[in-house]
């Protein structure tokens, strides 16, 4: 092996290279210690399944923690000295475990201890300095391959604690940790100097953190190394618990997991070096998919109705094939650790401490985190194999973000004359924000581009301003894309709130939940959906409209499976319905990934009406499911197929599985149609950093707060109406005309943007909120009264409101960030400006949508709050009244106001 450094030689890079394995193989013994004493403390302290996996998992956490901070340390200090020094460290912590007698007192000591995970982030920079950038991934792998000091804990430890106790475990690790740091210092010296550039100031060392690409190395460590510690930590556990295993035997057959998923990472450095890290990683995510799923499949009892007899069997792992797909996950998980950490000094030359440190945390956080989270979920559900069912999650998740990340740099270099033709986005003042590349190019990446093949839904040429073009070609386009986007995304707020629908026929079907519970479930998909918007809002510039709108329609599918069997049992744990709930957030996502992608599509002339349509229709799927759900839970419209009905306390039958199978075909119909039939436009492309200019500006802000008070009361209303008006006025059969609310406030938005494209959006939306006011305080009293027609009507009339208000803030948008970028860059050309704004409008108009989503929440969850705590929803309703007010004071303050943005400034010509 070569060295970098002419100060040094081959012999000073090999002791290195091999006293530093020694030394992390010694760490990581220490660090992983708590998977064996930690089975002894919890028997001795009488510990839960959650502070068990709490206790195992904290020195992971300080460790992870510590490996940022760490690695930025050897860059400037060198990684000889504080390598010895977290040896030592971690050594005294951990002989001093012997004298802890309370929980706290372990944790407290398991937080120095982990410090000991924390050398990996010194030795990667320490050992990558002494050799070549072709021979640095062997190197590192063999380095890694440290990792074994897990296998070493689980081999010998059972055994001396049999012995000596746990305490005897814990004085043995830590004098062998000492003994290993002095002879670390006797035979090392220090690495060689990095001449290329003079040291960063400590500061400067965390701006190489903005690259979208650093965070995706992040998350393959997080699935490769956090998923093997967390596993290296939980197995003797899992076997013990699962296949009733004595500790001595758990801990040695936990090493066929454990000694794959550490010594193979040697030979993953040798295959990253000759086939390329992103091959090998292809490799490791795929098999780590499948394995994971295989193991997440419980034990489980099947029951068939025979002619003659019911018909038992079961299916669950036993403990040779259990092993033996253990064995092929830790190796694949040891190729692809070695990958990950071939890509940091190849791509970040110069901040190896800086990058590595990061990822190595993010990796170190998930053998924390993942532990923790293993044991919520076995309390939780009671299933011991949802660990498994989690780290496929991940897997799943790390292996969509790569492709989707290798077919976008393949489309750039396929399409070189559509990236040269876009205006820069930067506009280089103070607002803009510098572009972070996802990849830099290398002989790799150059080689994989060239294989690649034109993409015939990638639009290169798109000049939505230019009329012949727009008459002779895009307008088609266009049309098809939105008409796609449209249907795709009225499926989506179908899903989203069905529960609203669902929750009220639940009681009916023999669900003996509270009111409150009704509520959460209705409102549960509201926060969860406005969460997912947040992501969902920025994810259309990075993996393009097409490959997003079709993965996105794909998601519902599974709460819509999963609705139509949960309700056919009134067993069903009430924390099944609440996990579905959440899931229907998939469906509130779209929204914002829907209107950002369709933005890109229309010239400015066309963008409100087009916006318009596609978010005022797709509106319409929360009225056309109140609508559609009453009738097709009234009929056995799928027959046995999906299952027997329920039988109402009226003696009505009802076949409520229909609420979610009933979209199961229109699903899959939105997604063939989105992957054939729509496009992605090149120029529309950037990372994650570059639209995180957006969160700069004040009136990002401003308008979160007004379309929360539009969209908001639309979507909270047509969660909590039906159940509302159920529990309000128990006389009026509302589920059968509870769609009406919601297709007036889609139909309202679709037909009002021209109104607003006359008046202006910021006078529409001020006088929208001052009717709102009073439509509520009318609201309260036709509820004093207990009269259903002024409550119905107020309803309506909010929603009609609601709806006016959506298009006409939505129309202020484009308004407000062409004057502010007119303003704020006058040199710029016109084109310039012009390109700036539309980029940065459907970034905040996602943005603001994802926020006002989560008025989907708070609405039926005021409610719910009101009607506990006072016994009506009088509170609630005078609380949004408030709120109402505020919006129309901000409105005014910065908009229409004598010092609002509109009146102080000149429109675009």
């Amino acid at each position: 092996m070569s060295v970098t450094s002419p100060n040094g030689s081959a012999e000073a890079a090999s002791r290195a290279l091999w006293a530093s394995t020694v030394a992390f193989t010694a760490s990581f013994a220490v660090w992983t210690i708590f998977a064996i004493i930690g089975i002894g403390i919890r028997d001795e302290l009488d510990l839960s399944e959650t502070q068990f996996g709490l206790l195992v998992g904290t020195p992971i956490l300080s460790g992870s923690l510590s490996r940022l901070f760490l690695g930025m340390w050897s860059d400037r200090y060198g990684g000889r000295k504080i390598f010895a020094a977290l040896m030592f460290i971690s050594a005294a912590a951990t002989f001093a475990l012997i004298w802890a007698d309370s929980y706290p007192k372990m944790l407290l000591a398991g937080l120095v201890v982990g410090l000991a995970g924390g050398t990996f982030s010194v030795g990667v920079p320490y050992v990558s300095r002494f050799f070549s950038p072709e021979r640095q991934g062997t190197a590192l792998g063999i380095f890694g391959a440290g990792n074994v000091g897990a296998a070493v804990t689980k081999f010998l430890a059972p055994f001396v604690m049999v012995a000596m106790g746990w305490r005897g475990v814990a004085e043995v690790w830590a004098i062998g940790l000492a003994l290993t740091a002095v002879v670390f210092l006797l035979v090392t010296k220090d690495e060689p100097a990095d001449t290329a550039r003079p040291p960063e100031a400590f500061l400067d060392q965390f701006k190489v953190l903005v690259h979208a690409q650093v965070w995706r190395f992040s998350l393959y460590y997080f699935f490769v190394f956090g998923g093997f510690v967390a596993l290296a930590l939980w197995l003797p556990h899992y076997l013990v618990s699962t296949y009733g295993l004595s500790l001595a035997s758990a801990g040695m057959l936990a090493a066929f997991y454990s000694v794959p998923a550490s010594l193979f990472r040697i030979y993953g450095g040798v295959l990253s070096d000759r086939y390329g890290a992103r091959a090998v990683l292809y490799w490791t995510f795929a098999v780590g998919v499948v394995a994971t799923f295989m193991l997440s499949y419980p034990p489980t009892t099947y029951i068939i109705e025979g002619i003659r007899e019911p018909i038992r069997f079961s299916t669950s792992m036993g403990l040779a094939p259990f092993l033996v797909i253990m064995f092929v996950l830790g190796f694949f998980m040891s190729l692809g650790k070695a990958a990950v950490y071939k890509h940091v000094p190849v791509y970040y030359p110069h901040e190896v401490g800086a990058v590595g440190g990061l990822v190595g945390m993010i990796g170190g956080l998930g053998g924390f985190l993942l532990p923790v989270a293993f044991g919520v979920l076995e309390d939780l559900t009671g299933v011991r194999t949802a660990c498994f069912a989690l780290l496929f999650l991940v897997a799943v998740a790390s292996l969509i973000w790569m492709h989707v990340s290798v077919l976008s740099l393949n489309r750039e270099k396929a399409q070189p004359e559509a990236l040269a033709a876009a205006p820069a986005r930067p506009l280089g003042d103070a607002r803009s924000a510098v572009a972070a590349p996802d990849e830099r190019s290398t002989p790799e990446q150059a080689a994989q581009k060239e294989q690649e093949a034109r993409d015939p839904h990638l639009l290169t040429d798109w000049r939505p301003e230019d009329t012949e073009f727009w008459e002779s070609t895009g307008r088609a386009i266009a049309r098809r894309n939105l008409w796609i986007s449209t249907y795709c995304l009225a499926l989506a707020f179908a899903v989203w709130q069905l529960w609203s629908i669902v929750a009220a026929w639940l009681p009916a079907a023999g669900f003996n939940f509270t009111s409150n519970q009704l509520f959460w479930l209705a409102a549960a998909p509201g926060i969860s959906g406005a969460t997912l918007r947040i992501f969902y809002s920025f994810l259309v510039p990075v993996f393009g409209g097409r490959l997003w709108t079709a993965l996105s329609t794909g998601l519902l599918l599974i709460p819509a499976f999963g609705l139509g069997y949960a309700v056919q049992n009134p067993e069903t744990p009430y924390l099944i319905f609440l996990a579905l709930a959440l899931l229907c957030g998939f469906g509130g996502g779209n929204f914002a990934s829907s209107v950002s992608n369709i933005s890109f599509f229309f010239p400015r002339k066309e963008k409100g009406r087009a916006l318009a349509i596609n978010s005022g229709i797709g509106n319409i799927g929360v009225s056309v499911m109140q609508m559609v759900v009453p009738i097709v839970i009234s009929m056995g419209i799928f027959g046995y197929l999906s299952g027997s009905p329920q039988t109402t306390p009226d003696g009505a039958t009802v076949w409520l599985q229909n609420a979610g199978f009933f979209w199961v075909p229109l699903i899959a119909a939105g997604v063939i149609a989105a992957w054939f039939g729509m496009d992605d436009i090149a120029s529309a492309k950037a990372s994650f950093t570059e639209q995180m200019i957006i969160f700069r500006n004040l009136h990002t802000w401003v308008m979160c707060w007004l379309y929360t008070g539009t969209f908001g009361t639309f979507i909270g209303m047509s969660a909590a109406f039906p159940l509302l008006t159920r529990l309000v006025f128990p006389q009026a059969d509302a589920l059968h005309y509870a769609f009406v609310g919601p297709l007036v406030g889609a139909l309202s938005r679709a037909f009002s943007g021209g109104l607003s494209d006359r008046l202006g959006g910021e006078r529409v939306s001020f006088w929208v909120f001052v009717s709102m006011t009073v439509f509520t305080l009318l609201l309260i009293w036709g509820l004093s009264i207990e009269s259903f027609t002024i409550f119905f009507s107020m309803t309506l009339l909010l929603f009609f409101a609601s709806g006016v208000g959506n298009a006409s803030t939505f129309q202020m948008v484009p308004g407000i960030i062409a004057r502010v970028i007119d303003a704020q860059t006058p040199h710029a050309t016109v084109e310039e400006r012009r390109h700036q704004a539309e980029f940065e409008s459907a970034a905040i108009t996602g943005f603001i949508s994802a926020i006002a989503a989560y008025g989907g929440f708070y609405i039926p969850k005021a409610f719910g709050t009101s009607i506990a705590v006072t016994g009506s929803a009088d509170a609630a309703l005078y609380g949004f009244a408030a709120f109402f007010i505020t919006c129309a004071l901000a409105t005014w303050y910065f908009y229409t106001g004598p010092r609002g943005l509109f009146r102080t400034t000149e429109p675009r010509a």
